[in-house]
């Protein structure tokens, strides 16, 4: 008799706490991509949840959710890094190496957007999500496809148009035997297929000899072009809506370099200029479109850097300041420009290719043609 009592005070003393419905999805929705993917096996109804592309959209909305790495890797080495930017370099648990499809070869990262990386895989483009594996082969336009056409491709691109929730991939060239008169495609995944952009009269030209990758931000993709009727260097800007361009000119007191190139850092654009061994000049536009607004934001020293070389790629959310050495580092400052760390990845002396993407569980708009999973 004794005994069952001490068993109906234990049963009264034990608390079950059940959670309704919606305040589980609450609560998932403010975990990491990497807790969701393991918390599909633990039940059929978190499978189905977690899986259902609403749950993916409201988790990819919500900020506190969101995580930023930096995919990084080299042409000539098969493997993939994911790296944890805001943890220290010298961090291997804030590294992870990564699958990409085992028939794609990266030759260029080619734009990021809600968690997709474009990628250039000889001799298709390919659209990979890095947190979820699922990826799908893009062929290359027809232009691009056509050994006779003497178009070069300068301008890439990758962005959302959310007023018919597609993605684009954008690509512009010109006909390197004629007068410069720049041709703009884009391949819509809703569409599977690529369209050309008629009736425009733009002339572009790289304001280099690699080609440019557009850079994302307010509904646009943004590039650093030369515009060749008035031999000056631009910001050209796609709107993703409208499907139209406009242009953003640079700071009138930018100095006299030797490399100049085009960034995003939160909701800024900046610009990025150096010369051989001077320090590096970060420009920002405090107010977007508005030349007056470009200010100088730091000089990065390359003294103490191996390689005497900086590129930069992003912002840690303390201010620090990340970028490449030029071979196969990553090189992270201060706020003032001041050397913090240096990590080599590997012995060859090859350019690396990093891209800052978000983690996300979004998928690819059906198209009759399903995206693969890993």
């Amino acid at each position: 008799m004794k005994r069952d009592n001490s068993r109906e005070v234990r049963r009264r003393n034990r608390i079950t706490v059940l959670l309704t419905r919606d305040l589980i999805i609450q609560i998932l929705l403010r975990l990491p991509v990497k807790s969701l993917a393991r918390f599909k096996s633990v039940c059929k109804s978190w499978f189905s949840l977690i899986s259902d592309p609403h749950f993916a959209i409201s988790h990819f909305e919500l900020a506190l959710a969101c995580t930023e790495r930096l995919l990084f890797l080299e042409p000539t080495v098969p493997e993939v890094r994911s790296i944890d930017f805001n943890a220290p370099l010298h961090d291997d648990s804030a590294s992870a190496a990564l699958n990409l499809s085992p028939e794609s070869h990266c030759d260029l990262i080619l734009g990021s957007c809600r968690g997709f990386l474009l990628l250039d895989c000889s001799p298709s483009l390919c659209l990979w999500n890095p947190a979820t594996g699922i990826h799908k082969q893009v062929c290359h336009s027809p232009i691009a496809s056509d050994m006779d056409a003497m178009f070069f491709t300068f301008l890439y691109g990758f962005g959302y148009d959310p007023s018919t929730d597609d993605y684009l991939v954008v690509q512009a060239s010109y006909n390197v035997d004629s007068e410069v008169a720049t041709r703009v495609e884009f391949f819509s995944l809703r569409a599977n297929a690529w369209k050309e952009i008629e009736g425009i009269h733009l002339s572009y030209m790289n304001c280099c000899d690699d080609a440019k990758t557009g850079l994302l931000l307010n509904g646009a993709i943004h590039w650093l072009a030369f515009r060749c009727d008035v031999s000056l260097n631009v910001i050209v800007a796609f709107d993703l809506t409208e499907r139209s361009f406009s242009e953003i000119l640079l700071p009138d007191d930018i100095c006299q370099c030797d490399f100049c190139d085009l960034g995003v850092l939160g909701d800024f654009l900046c610009l990025h200029v150096s010369g051989v061994h001077c320090p590096a000049e970060i420009w920002v536009m405090k107010e977007y479109k508005i030349q007056s607004s470009w200010t100088k934001s730091v000089d990065v020293s390359v003294d103490e850097i191996p390689t005497k070389y900086f590129s930069l790629i992003c912002f840690t959310k303390s201010g620090d300041i990340v970028g490449t050495d030029g071979n196969n580092g990553l090189v992270k400052c201060n706020s003032e420009g001041q050397l913090l760390e240096h990590r080599s990845y590997s012995n060859c002396r090859s350019h690396s290719l990093a891209a800052v993407y978000t983690e996300s569980l979004l998928s690819l708009p059906y198209d009759g043609d399903q995206a693969e999973e890993d």
